[in-house]
C-alpha cells in the first residue's frame, strides 16, 4: 500500500519522488534459497520527502519481519570492539552501574552480554521467537514481544536506560515505539538511540543505501524531530562507525516544576498591596495594560485598590481590564483626576514610562517600577 502522507507528523509529501527505483530487492534478509527462485520478483522504491518535518522515506510497505532483529554486525570483530568501548562510556557517564538497562530490539542477544560487562544489568526484548529462545538459553534476561505502543509494559520494568541499535529505521511507526518505550523508563531515564546516518548518505552520494528493509532515512535534524516529538531531549549527537550511523544520547522529558510560581506570585502580590496601603484606597494607579500588567491586576485581587490603569496606546483607553473591569485611560487624567502614586507595570518599556511620569507629571506623585524580583522605588 503507498502512503501519501508523514508517518511521524502527517504532513503531506512534497510532489513527485525524491527518487524512484525499480527491480530493486524485495527484502535484504531471508534470501531465497534455489527451490524458491522461481517465487522471488523485484518491486519498485519511491523515495519521499515529508514537505512538514523534512524526513525522507519509503512510501512503500515494511518488510513482513520489520519487528525482528537480525544482525550480521555480530560476525563483525571490531564490531565488537567499539561496542565494549562504547557500551562501558555509556554506562560509566551515566552511572548506569547496577541499573537496569533494556535493548529494545536485541536479537540474539549479540549485545546484552556486552552490555552486562559494563556494569548494567541488560535486558532485552525481541519479537522473534527462535531468537528469545536462543536469548534464555544463553541466560540472558530476555522477554518475547514488540512494543506496539504506551500500553506495552516489558518485563523487568521499569528501566533505568534503553539502546536501540539501527532498528528505529525499519518501523512503519516509530512514534508508538518510541512513546512505548518512554512509558517503561524510570524518571529521568537515559537513552541511546542510532540509525543509519542519512548526511553520510547524501554527502558521499550513496545511492545504493536505499532498501526495502529501511522504511526511514534520518539526519541529525530529522532524527531530533522524532525523538523530542515522543518525549525525549537530546544530550548529544554524533557521526560514528565510520560515519555510517547517527549515535544519539537522549533523557526522558519529564513535567515541568513550577510549584515556586506560587510563592513569587504571593511575594509580589504582598509587596503590591504593602505599597497600596501607604495611601488612601483608591489613590493608587497602574500605568500600562499589557497582559503581564492585567494578569497582575487580577491576580493579586486589584480591581477594588486601584482607581484606574493608564496606557499610552488609544485603542485601550476608554476599554476596561478584563475580569476586573478596571477603567482603562489617557495619561491625561493624571492632571484631570490625579492620584497619589502609581505601580509601573510597562516590562521594558517601564523605565522610560517612569522619566515621563517625573518630567511631565505632578513631582509629589509616588512612583515604582514592578520589576522581575519585586518593587522598585523610583
Amino acid at each position: 500500500m503507498t502512503i501519501h502522507a508523514c508517518r511521524i507528523c502527517g504532513n503531506s509529501f512534497f510532489e513527485g519522488s525524491l527518487l524512484s527505483y525499480r527491480n530493486m530487492p524485495q527484502a535484504a534478509q531471508f534470501l531465497p534459497d534455489a527451490a524458491s527462485l522461481s517465487d522471488d520478483s523485484g518491486i519498485d522504491l519511491d523515495i519521499r520527502q515529508c514537505s512538514g518535518c523534512g524526513l525522507v522515506q519509503l512510501s512503500g510497505d515494511p518488510v513482513s519481519y520489520y519487528r525482528d532483529v537480525i544482525r550480521a554486525a555480530a560476525f563483525s570483530d571490531e564490531m565488537r570492539s567499539f561496542r565494549i568501548d562504547q557500551f562501558f562510556g555509556f554506562a560509566g557517564k551515566y552511572g548506569l552501574g547496577g541499573k537496569k538497562v533494556i535493548e529494545i530490539g536485541c536479537g540474539k542477544g549479540e549485545y546484552l552480554a556486552l552490555m552486562n560487562q559494563s556494569g548494567a544489568e541488560a535486558y532485552g526484548v525481541e519479537h522473534l521467537p527462535e531468537s528469545v529462545d536462543y536469548c534464555l538459553r544463553a541466560g540472558f534476561r530476555v522477554s518475547q514481544g514488540f512494543v506496539e505502543d504506551e500500553r506495552y509494559m516489558i518485563d523487568g520494568g521499569p528501566f533505568d536506560a534503553f539502546y536501540i541499535l539501527n532498528f528505529l529505521e525499519h518501523l512503519p511507526d516509530p512514534n508508538s515505539l518510541l512513546r512505548g518505550v518512554r512509558c517503561n523508563l524510570s524518571d529521568g531515564g537515559i537513552g541511546l538511540v542510532e540509525v543509519p546516518n542519512f548526511d553520510m548518505i547524501v554527502r558521499n552520494k550513496l545511492f545504493s543505501e536505499f532498501t526495502s528493509d529501511h522504511l526511514f532515512y534520518f539526519t541529525k535534524d530529522t532524527l531530533a524531530i522524532v525523538l523530542r516529538l515522543n518525549g525525549f531531549e537530546i544530550l548529544e549527537c554524533t557521526e560514528i562507525w565510520y560515519d555510517y550511523i547517527l549515535s544519539v544520547i537522549v533523557r526522558k522529558t519529564e513535567r515541568m516544576d513550577l510549584a515556586s510560581f506560587a510563592g513569587y506570585q504571593e511575594r509580589i502580590t504582598t509587596e503590591i498591596h504593602s505599597f497600596i496601603d501607604q495611601f488612601e484606597n483608591g489613590r493608587t494607579a497602574i500605568w500600562g495594560a499589557g497582559h503581564q500588567a492585567l494578569a497582575i491586576v487580577s491576580l493579586a485581587q486589584l480591581g477594588n485598590r486601584i482607581r484606574y490603569i493608564i496606557d499610552s496606546a488609544p485603542f485601550k483607553q476608554g476599554r476596561f481590564s478584563p475580569a476586573t473591569h478596571v477603567p482603562i485611560v489617557s495619561p491625561d487624567s493624571l492632571d484631570t483626576d490625579p492620584v497619589d502614586a502609581i505601580i509601573v507595570m510597562a516590562a521594558s518599556y517601564s523605565d522610560e514610562v517612569a522619566r515621563i511620569i517625573r518630567s511631565r507629571y505632578d513631582k509629589k506623585l509616588s512612583v515604582s517600577i514592578l520589576r522581575d524580583d519585586g518593587l522598585e522605588t523610583v
